[in-house]
């Protein structure tokens, strides 16, 4: 008994087409041709495709398959491979169901990076909408190096910000940066990266900051921009000072002797 290429695809559940890709990607072989050229197909052809759609089902990649060999054994260490990826994929899906469960519960948010649901509720929805583009510029360690900054941060503070006006006066500004520098300081001496973050910034250092600079623009008023800008001076400064506390006891004695 002998089939044509539609009758053998016909019994194996598939098409002639893949039939066609399995001969020139060399899974299958070319079966005998009758004298008017007709392909004539055999058992083994079919078992072999039976086998060739088996492992498909089984999400083994065309490249593992062309490798096994089919005389009976078992291919162990293509099935362990995608046994490793069904497990990776099993518990991002169980991770993924979990946080849908609590979204639709109320419990968590769906507007910041995985990780800081608990921290939405004392985030604005600008920082949040800042954290989230964050995530897509800054490795896992350093974020959640910002988790905990997050964490140890005053809520007064991020209030204050939150509200000034954005025709706030010089002095209204100034007195908030102040207010915001020695956390910063405090950041910076906690996670020295961040006066070089380069290393974990994996789309590049000029992409991260160009996004973030227009993130900010859009997200924050002048005003509050301006702030963020005099607090980033004086927590310099201030983390400076710390790491070199007898510089400024040196400065303070020489405007003595003046």
């Amino acid at each position: 008994m002998a089939w044509s290429t539609r009758e053998v695809a016909d019994l194996a559940g598939t098409t002639v087409n893949t039939v066609r890709h399995y001969h020139q990607s060399g899974l299958l072989e070319h079966p005998e041709r009758t004298s008017n050229g007709y392909k004539q197909y055999g058992a083994r052809h079919l078992v072999r495709l039976l086998q060739i759609r088996r492992l498909r089902d089984l999400d083994v990649p065309l490249a593992q398959i062309e490798s096994m060999d089919f005389g009976g054994e078992t291919p162990a260490t293509a099935l362990l491979a995608v046994d490793a990826d069904l497990t990776v994929s099993i518990n991002r899906l169980t991770r993924a169901r979990a946080e849908i469960r609590a979204i639709l519960e109320g419990t968590t948010a769906t507007d910041v990076p995985s990780g800081f649901e608990h921290l939405a509720g004392r985030l604005s929805s600008s920082e949040r909408a800042l954290m989230l583009v964050m995530s897509q510029l800054y490795d896992e360690s350093a974020m959640a190096d910002m988790k905990k900054m997050v964490e140890s941060e005053s809520e007064d503070a991020g209030v204050e910000f939150d509200s000034l006006p954005p025709d706030a006066d010089d002095a209204t500004r100034q007195q908030l940066a102040e207010a915001l520098a020695p956390q910063l300081a405090q950041h910076i001496a906690d996670y020295g990266w961040l006066t070089d973050p380069k290393a974990h910034q994996p789309k590049g250092s000029r992409v991260t900051q160009e996004t973030l600079l227009e993130t900010a623009v859009e997200l924050y008023s002048t005003s509050q921009l301006d702030v963020l800008a005099r607090a980033s001076v004086i927590a310099a400064e201030l983390a400076a000072e710390s790491s070199n506390p007898t510089s400024k006891t040196i400065d303070r004695g020489n405007h003595d002797d003046r």
